[in-house]
């Protein structure tokens, strides 16, 4: 039977290990709490490339043990036999010795050997952050960390990983990007980005941060070229609200916009950070103002991102039609059914003096109909044909009065401002969009396919009477 005695003398003939993160490579880099371990060590396990950054603070007589590249069991393993017998290991890491680091191979080899061991952590400041300081304040925000080395990780893990920095909007910081048996990976990663991101995307990478050969750089992820970057590169990609100024990377945290929002009122403030969460799931966000405005406005109200691709604008349409509101040349407005009336902002229209007209309950649209044995839509578009044939038209329900459109256009009868073309159903409705195509002089938004609805024709009528308040992404003034 061992006793307590003994015991306790083995104990205290028991050394320590403790794994310090030196930093990126200048020594004014390093904490003081790591110094202070790195002089009390009786000796410093490592690559030998870092022992120039602390040689000059070791005491006399400690050992300095390089283990080799690529050799981190052997320099765990010898950090247990040196404390074993009763000395302090210091076991070195660049960066932070937590990241990529020593720190977890050390508490996995103390709990293979069931060692008592005392394990101490020192945090040093990484790679990530020291290039993050050199190129602004990039990661403002949320921020996650890839490594592209696939020494360990499958590749197919990393790249889901990385597709879940992309979709998450992260500020994502790159390490080992590129070696010389590695190359494809990061033209890979940004691929994946830019399938999400625009490409106009500030990109930054730092070159032996804190050290003699340091290089930055800034660019953005449409033009960044991987070839650029080797094994000692960090890259730091920003979010889709980090913004390139003066050569600086910025990720805002969100206190301007705050301050900027006092004026604004709940509903309005709801409505601009559902817009700001559909930028940065749209698939393609760096389109034009005049059709990116309204496409926010088409998947708010949709909760349906493939307007993306079904939303079919003329060239400069919203900006042409928000012109002639301006030009005071568009002063009514005619939609199909009331629904559509109704859902265009009654703020908006008193603001900018516009008149909206729906015949669908008017006697003399029944009559018509009944009269001629056509629709009650066709009525409607007949008689606004008479009565306010320069108006913008806003179709969200029947095909019939897109196709009476295009007729009475053809005829000379009608000379619309514009059309916003969104019937909804089964029956004549992808044909109908395909004839106002056709009326090449009249600027149009058109919903392909089956898809549309008045709730939809209504807020892309909205998007129109407000594109002053696009530039900002600030929309719902009028709620």
């Amino acid at each position: 039977m061992v006793s307590p005695l003994f015991l306790c003398i083995f104990a205290a003939d028991m050394g320590k290990i403790i794994v310090a993160g030196i930093g990126p490579g200048s020594k004014e880099d390093i904490t003081p709490a790591v110094l202070e371990a790195v002089r009390e060590a009786d000796a410093v396990v490592g690559y030998k490339y870092y022992f120039q950054f602390i040689e000059a603070y070791v005491k006399p007589g400690c050992e300095c043990i390089d283990t080799g590249m690529k050799k981190e069991r052997e320099r765990a393993e010898q950090a247990f036999r040196l404390a074993e017998q009763g000395k302090t290991a210091c076991v070195i890491s660049s960066g932070d010795a937590g990241l990529y680091g020593m720190a977890p191979l050390i508490y996995e080899m103390k709990r293979e050997k069931q060692s008592d061991i005392e394990v101490v952590t020192l945090p040093g400041i990484s790679a990530f952050q020291k290039a993050a300081s050199l190129l602004g304040a990039p990661i403002g925000h949320d921020v996650c960390l890839i490594s592209l080395s696939d020494l360990m990780t499958p590749w197919n893990v990393i790249e889901r990983r990385i597709r879940a920095a992309v979709v998450g909007d992260f500020v994502t910081a790159v390490y080992n990007p590129k070696s010389h048996g590695r190359y494809w990976q990061l033209y890979r990663l940004q691929e994946l980005f830019l399938q999400e991101r625009s490409a106009d995307t500030p990109v930054g990478y730092v070159r032996q941060a804190g050290r003699e050969e340091q290089e930055v750089k800034v660019t953005t992820l449409g033009t960044f070229n991987p070839e650029d970057v080797d094994m000692f590169t960090v890259i730091l990609i920003g979010n889709s609200q980090s913004y390139i100024a003066e050569g600086k990377i910025i990720t805002p945290r969100g206190y301007y916009r705050e301050e900027k929002q006092e004026d604004v009122k709940p509903g309005q403030s709801i409505m601009m950070e559902s817009f700001r969460t559909i930028l940065s799931e749209m698939q393609h966000p760096d389109v034009p103002t005049w059709r990116l405005w309204p496409l926010l406005h088409a998947i708010h109200t949709t909760v349906d991102f493939s307007m993306e691709r079904c939303l079919w604008m003329d060239d400069r349409a919203t900006e042409i039609l928000y012109n002639k509101v301006v030009d005071g040349s568009l002063k009514h407005i005619v939609t199909d059914v009331t629904m559509a009336a109704s859902g265009i902002r009654k703020g908006a229209l008193e603001r900018l003096g516009i008149e909206v007209h729906c015949y669908i309950n008017d006697s003399r649209s029944k009559q018509m109909a009944d009269e001629k044995g056509i629709t009650r839509s066709q009525a409607c578009m007949q008689l606004a044909a008479e009565e306010y044939p320069e108006a913008l038209y806003v179709v969200g329900n029947a095909p019939t009065a897109l196709f009476e459109v295009c007729d009475l256009v053809r005829k000379g009868k009608m000379y619309p401002a514009g059309i916003i073309a969104a019937p909804v159903g089964f029956v004549h409705v992808c044909e109908s969009k395909h004839a106002v195509k056709t009326l090449k002089q009249i600027p149009k938004i058109i919903v392909e396919g089956r898809k549309g609805g008045s709730n939809l024709a209504a807020t892309l009528c909205n998007a129109i009477l407000t594109f002053d308040d696009a530039e900002q992404l600030k929309p719902g003034r009028d709620l």
